[in-house]
């Protein structure tokens, strides 16, 4: 049990890098609008990350359950996963780069659970078909379909829903003075701006909520917690639920990491990447959330990185063509290219390490 606590605490230790990484996230845009200050932004992101972290667990089934084959999942599995996207995550944050934290998990979760399984690539659950009871509908869950698949079409649609929403924005308040269009904007903001933060922790909390039930549903299988002592009954599961307990710490560390911002990538977002001004941030808030929200009804984790900022590409391309910063587009990119691949190789040499060295 000693060892399932200490990967729990790698798990939230994760969670709470993952707050500030991807703070800028929701906050980039409102601070470089001005139109709320840093402090104020980070509160109010943090107070909807909360929110949004206890709005569903659908992103964290998919996760926890169907990604990966849990038969060969330990308690060693969860560990090394994480340590993978957190050394990931450190690393992007200290160039200034907003990486996916999804897709490092994911990166991170498939490494570890290939090592696990003694290099049996069928682990990996690419694309699974099964029928819903309920209503008859084909259900498509798998690697393929709620990762690459969304992986390469949410950038997509950021990239189009904020050239349009901005598109039509910039129609409808062609006749408007600036100072109208920078008053009305700048209180619309700060409704995107909770909208980003909520859509930020409805995707993103949820995806450690998954890990976190799989950790603790490997241990109960291994029989690594019979004879639990007194007041830890809470880590039972057998079934592989999502425990309340598992919704309100996670959303509680990822508001705490947000708390304390994430200003390297935020400059990035706000300030490198395209001139913004409140209705641009109020566009590329609206697109990305609403990305986030739609992705998340259906159970996959889209990355909020690249809802986002490709919805700020968006409104930048819809300003006109050359606002975009390329050399900053093209660093980010190849940031996203090698996410999953990095974060894999980095979890399974970290099981395989381990191992050698006899921990289970």
């Amino acid at each position: 049990m000693e060892f399932l606590l200490f990967v729990l605490v790698v798990v939230f230790v994760f969670e709470y890098i993952n707050g500030f990484h991807d703070a800028a996230n929701a906050i980039a845009t409102v601070v470089s609008t001005k139109v709320l200050s840093p402090r104020q932004a980070v509160i109010l992101a943090a107070l909807f990350n909360l929110a949004g972290a206890l709005s569903g667990e659908a992103v964290a089934k998919t996760v926890g359950a169907g990604l990966v084959d849990t038969a060969y999942v330990t308690t060693l599995t969860i560990l090394c996963a994480m340590l993978g996207g957190i050394v990931w995550n450190l690393f992007t944050w200290w160039l200034g780069l907003p990486s996916s934290s999804s897709h490092a998990l994911i990166g991170g979760l498939c490494g570890a659970a290939l090592a696990s399984a003694g290099n049996n690539w069928s682990v990996i659950k690419w694309s699974v078909e099964k029928t819903d009871p309920a209503t008859g509908a084909i259900i498509r869950d798998g690697l393929f379909h709620k990762v690459i698949v969304p992986m390469i079409s949410s950038p997509l649609a950021g990239l189009a829903g904020g050239f349009l929403f901005m598109t039509a924005l910039l129609m409808l308040i062609a006749n408007w003075r600036p100072a109208r269009v920078n008053a009305v904007f700048g209180k619309l903001q700060i409704g995107s701006a909770a909208y980003m933060g909520w859509a930020h922790g409805f995707a993103d909390a949820q995806k450690t909520m998954g890990v976190i039930a799989l950790a603790t549903y490997a241990a109960t299988k291994a029989g690594d917690l019979e004879n639990l002592p007194p007041g830890f009954g809470f880590l039972y599961n057998p079934t592989f639920e999502i425990h309340l307990w598992v919704k309100l710490s996670c959303a509680a560390v990822m508001a705490a990491g947000t708390w304390t911002g994430g200003w390297r990538i935020i400059r990035t977002l706000g300030q490198k990447l395209v001139a913004l001004r409140p209705v641009h941030g109020f566009a590329a808030e609206a697109a990305g959330a609403t990305i986030l929200l739609v992705a998340g009804r259906w159970g996959m984790p889209v990355s909020t990185t690249h809802s986002i900022t490709t919805a700020i590409m968006g409104v930048g391309l819809a300003k006109r063509r050359s606002s975009l910063h390329m050399p900053t587009v093209n660093r980010i990119v190849i940031a996203w290219v090698f996410t999953i691949p990095v974060t894999a190789l980095l979890a399974y040499l970290l099981f395989q390490t381990f191992k050698a060295m006899g921990v289970e």
